[in-house]
């Protein structure tokens, strides 16, 4: 099955919902940066989220970046996210290994530890709106409950889940995001309670086959739902050596001087994609030519 998420909404609009498939992304996260499991399966899940939540920005060229800073053994992660299905990001600390959970799962509130989530999304005015609110779990799904309840005042129920094979590669990722509008009723506000009160485990009715279209009509049996929009998601970098070319020249003639003087080719890699950019001493010196006083 090929990631993707959808959209929909129920009760007469009462409702929105968003569902998504992401194993390839997750996949693709994980051997870009040679995650640990307990790795995998926070950015898995922190990936799956920043999937949906883009999905709600208006903006062709509108981002959203979701940062969660923990004193776990994984420091923190970053997910970046646009409008169009595109997301990618990386953790702090990618090989952490931690002992199961009291549940016998991963432990991603361990590795995680107790911090800060924080959103920020850009939508091209003069400064991005940031939202902030402190870890409740480290679990990423309930941290974004409670995040969607506080900072920006929408009850919301999110579901994120992360599976792995024995071989440590991923076998299912996904989630969803069901949130109630202001004008809800009560009916409906019980209605959907029932209806989340049943649902298992995200990553067990992935592994059965359920796709998010199933996993919406679960989360709003009874509620009459229809879906508004499919879009495919994917781990999508943006970075190219014009991007790092810049970023070089920011950090000043002196640094990148020295590079110079070691007289070695260096490489810098992409935090997001983990994609590795060399530049010869010729190149250097090309740089340095650019940075003009600075």
């Amino acid at each position: 099955m090929k990631d993707y998420l959808v959209r929909a909404t129920a009760a007469d609009a009462q409702v929105r919902a968003f569902s998504a498939t992401t194993r390839q992304t997750v996949e693709t996260a994980r051997q870009n940066h040679n995650t640990s499991p307990v790795v995998t399966a926070a950015l898995g899940r922190l990936l799956t989220a920043g999937a949906m939540m883009g999905s709600m920005l208006k903006g062709k060229e509108d981002l959203l970046t979701l940062q969660v800073t923990g004193d776990g053994p994984m420091g923190g992660m970053t997910v970046t996210a646009d409008s169009m299905g595109g997301v990618k990001g990386y953790a702090n600390e990618p090989q952490v290994i931690l002992p199961a959970n009291s549940q016998g799962k991963l432990d991603v509130g361990g590795a995680v530890g107790s911090g800060i989530l924080r959103v920020i999304r850009d939508m091209g005015l003069k400064d991005p709106y940031v939202g902030q609110t402190a870890l409740q779990t480290g679990e990423i799904a309930e941290d974004l409950t409670y995040y969607f309840a506080t900072s920006e005042q929408v009850p919301s129920s999110v579901g994120l889940g992360v599976l792995m094979e024995k071989d440590n590669t991923v076998k299912q990722a996904g989630g969803f995001i069901v949130q109630l509008m202001p004008f809800a009723e009560e009916e409906t506000i019980q209605k959907l309670e029932s209806n989340l009160s049943k649902i298992r485990s995200v990553t067990s009715l992935l592994d059965e086959g359920v796709t998010p279209e199933g996993l919406l009509e679960l989360v709003l049996e009874g509620m009459d739902f229809q879906f508004l929009e499919t879009r495919d998601v994917k781990f999508a970098c943006n970075c190219s050596k014009e991007r790092v070319e810049k970023a070089l020249i920011s950090i000043g003639r002196e640094e990148i001087g020295n590079m110079i003087a070691d007289g070695e080719t260096i490489e810098v890699k992409c935090h997001f994609c983990n994609k590795g950019y060399h530049f010869s001493i010729p190149e250097l010196k090309g740089l340095l030519e650019k940075c003009g006083n600075k």
